[in-house]
This record gives structure tokens, C-alpha cells and sequence, in this order.
């Protein structure tokens, strides 16, 4: 009876050994990291970093981004907040360091939208260097379009070859669901040839390339995009081809060919009409053949009949077949 009694003592005192020994060993694998985080203020318990362990957290990575959060200042990012964008695949370190050098150039991110752009696929931290060191992008680009110019007509027919440098800065607020730089290039693309168009002589573009720049800009060509354009400026302009005299000369052939079309068509008519009349000709010609052809037939039947009179001397000879009267004579 007294072994009995002692038997759920020896077995709770053997399992609260093996816990304490698991905790001795998981504190024990912990204590350099929670020590760090200890000194740096970065509020991190032990058991938070077991709590990792056993949700496939790796606690080092989540801790030294929360001590270097802490260390900038940003002591508003909580742990529990980093561990869970570290579940979701997100890369911690690179949103905060995002975050601070946002926080050092004074720009409005918190963590959430931070969050969310890393997790969209956009490099957040590039987006707030280009925030706050804007970047200048070729107009066209040639590595992606393979040319070189922007070709634009003037009024007047003459061709300009435009090339423009872009400077823009990330809009943070739209770098989510905002167009990326594809859209800018094209968008300031087709200002800058509209520009050009819109000219009356393309001596005020050569004279003055800042009117394309401007005409651009007032456009608002970053509407709805990641980027906001701070400059547009004309890197180099050049005269190309006179579009407007060949354009003038290729309706002048073309409509020379017309022309001699319709005059070919006329030709052709004329001598469809010449043939028509000759076989008009020849049809009529051969009626006067028949019609000729019953003359003979005609003299016989009234020699027949005895209505053919010979006149010899003013005296009108009855000629007639054989055994019949002749007719009177008329005097």
C-alpha cells in the first residue's frame, strides 16, 4: 500500500524532470541569442525563441531583424508581427531595412504597407532608394525595344528623331497594383512624338526642345503608375527624312497610275466600240447582200406574173411568158 501510494509522485516527479531538462536544453541552445536580444532591447523572451523552434521560425534571423529594427528606432515593429511575415514567405530583413532607411529620409512607410509590397513581388527596398535617390530611365529603351530614337512628323512633313532621359522617384503609395516603367517609357514615348506632331514647323522644335518636355509633363503621364516623373529632358534631337514631300510625291504617282488607269479603261471602251460598229458594219453590210440577192428573185416573179414591161421608142413592149395576152399598152 505505501509503494502504491508513491508511484504517481515518482512518475510526476520523473516527467517534471524530463521538462525541465527539455527547457534546460532548449534555454541552454537560446541563451546567446536571448542575451543579445536582452541587451539591445529587443524584448524577445525565451520562450518566444522555443515558440520559433517549434513553428519552423528560425529564431536568429527573426531576432537580429528585430535588433536591428530596435537599434534605428523603430521600436513600433513587434515580433510577432515579423515572425508572421516570415511565414509568409516574405523577406523580413529586406523590409526592414526598407523601413529604415525610409525612416531616416523622413518618407511616410509603415510596416504593413512595407509588408504588402514585398509580398506583391516588388523589391521594397530599392523602391524607397529610388524614393529617395530618383532614377533616370532612356527613352526609348534600347535594350528592350531595340531602337534608338522617337520618331515624330511635324507639320510641315519633316521628320525629327528625338531622345529623352526620364528622371522619376517611386510613388510609394501606388507601387502596389500602380503600372511599372514599361508603361512610363511608353507613355512618355508617345507624348513626346504627339509633342513633336503638334508643332507647325519642326525649326521651333530644334529651336526650342524644351516645348516637348513641357507639352509632356502637363500631360500627367504618370497617372496611375509606381513612379512619379520629377524631369523629362531631350537628350538629343536630330532632322531625319522629309515625310511630307514623299508622302506628296507617292499620291503624285499614285495618282499618275489612276490616271493612266482611266485612260487605259477609255482606250479600251473606244476600241470595244470601234469593233461593235465594224460588226454593226458588217451585219448591215451583209442585209444589203440579201436584200440584193432578192432582186433577181423579185424581176423573175413579176416576169412571171407579166408585170415587167420593156419600152422600145416611147412604146411599151408587153413582155411576158410565152401563150400568154400581153398587157395593154399604155400611151
Amino acid at each position: 500500500m505505501e509503494n502504491f501510494g508513491w508511484t504517481p509522485l515518482v512518475i510526476l516527479g520523473i516527467f517534471v524532470a524530463l521538462v525541465g531538462l527539455v527547457v534546460l536544453f532548449m534555454f541552454a541552445r537560446y541563451f546567446k541569442l536571448w542575451l543579445r536580444g536582452f541587451v539591445s532591447r529587443a524584448r524577445i523572451g525565451p520562450f518566444s525563441l522555443v515558440g520559433m523552434s517549434l513553428r519552423k521560425v528560425n529564431p536568429q534571423v527573426v531576432t537580429e531583424t528585430k535588433i536591428m529594427a530596435v537599434q534605428a528606432g523603430l521600436t513600433d515593429i513587434t515580433t510577432n508581427a515579423i515572425e508572421a511575415h516570415y511565414l509568409a514567405g516574405g523577406n523580413i530583413r529586406r523590409v526592414v531595412q526598407a523601413l529604415i532607411a525610409a525612416h531616416r529620409a523622413r518618407i511616410d512607410l509603415n510596416w504593413d504597407t512595407a509588408a504588402a509590397i514585398d509580398l506583391a513581388g516588388r523589391n521594397v527596398l530599392e523602391a524607397v532608394q529610388t524614393s529617395v535617390d530618383p532614377k533616370v530611365i532612356d527613352c526609348p529603351d534600347p535594350r528592350r525595344t531595340g531602337r534608338t530614337t522617337l520618331d515624330g512628323v511635324a507639320k510641315d512633313g519633316i521628320q525629327l528623331k528625338a531622345r529623352a532621359r526620364v528622371t522619376v522617384r517611386t510613388n510609394l503609395a501606388q507601387l502596389v497594383g500602380g503600372a511599372t516603367e514599361e508603361t512610363v517609357i511608353a507613355r512618355v514615348g508617345e507624348g513626346i512624338v504627339s509633342a513633336i506632331g503638334g508643332c507647325a514647323s519642326h525649326k521651333d522644335v530644334l529651336a526650342n526642345p524644351t516645348l516637348i518636355a513641357k507639352a509632356v509633363l502637363d500631360k500627367g503621364l504618370d497617372s496611375q503608375t509606381a513612379y512619379e516623373i520629377v524631369s523629362i529632358d531631350i537628350a538629343d534631337i536630330s532632322v531625319g527624312d522629309n515625310l511630307g514631300a514623299r508622302l506628296m510625291a507617292d499620291q503624285a504617282e499614285a495618282d499618275m497610275r489612276i490616271a493612266r488607269a482611266k485612260a487605259e479603261e477609255r482606250r479600251a471602251n473606244a476600241v470595244a466600240k470601234e469593233q461593235e460598229m465594224r460588226a454593226l458594219t458588217k451585219e448591215n453590210q451583209a442585209s444589203v447582200v440579201m436584200s440584193e440577192a432578192e432582186i433577181p428573185k423579185a424581176m423573175s416573179e413579176a416576169y412571171r406574173m407579166g408585170n415587167l414591161r420593156a419600152h422600145t421608142n416611147g412604146v411599151a413592149n408587153p413582155v411576158g411568158p410565152p401563150g400568154l395576152p400581153g398587157p395593154s399598152v399604155d400611151r
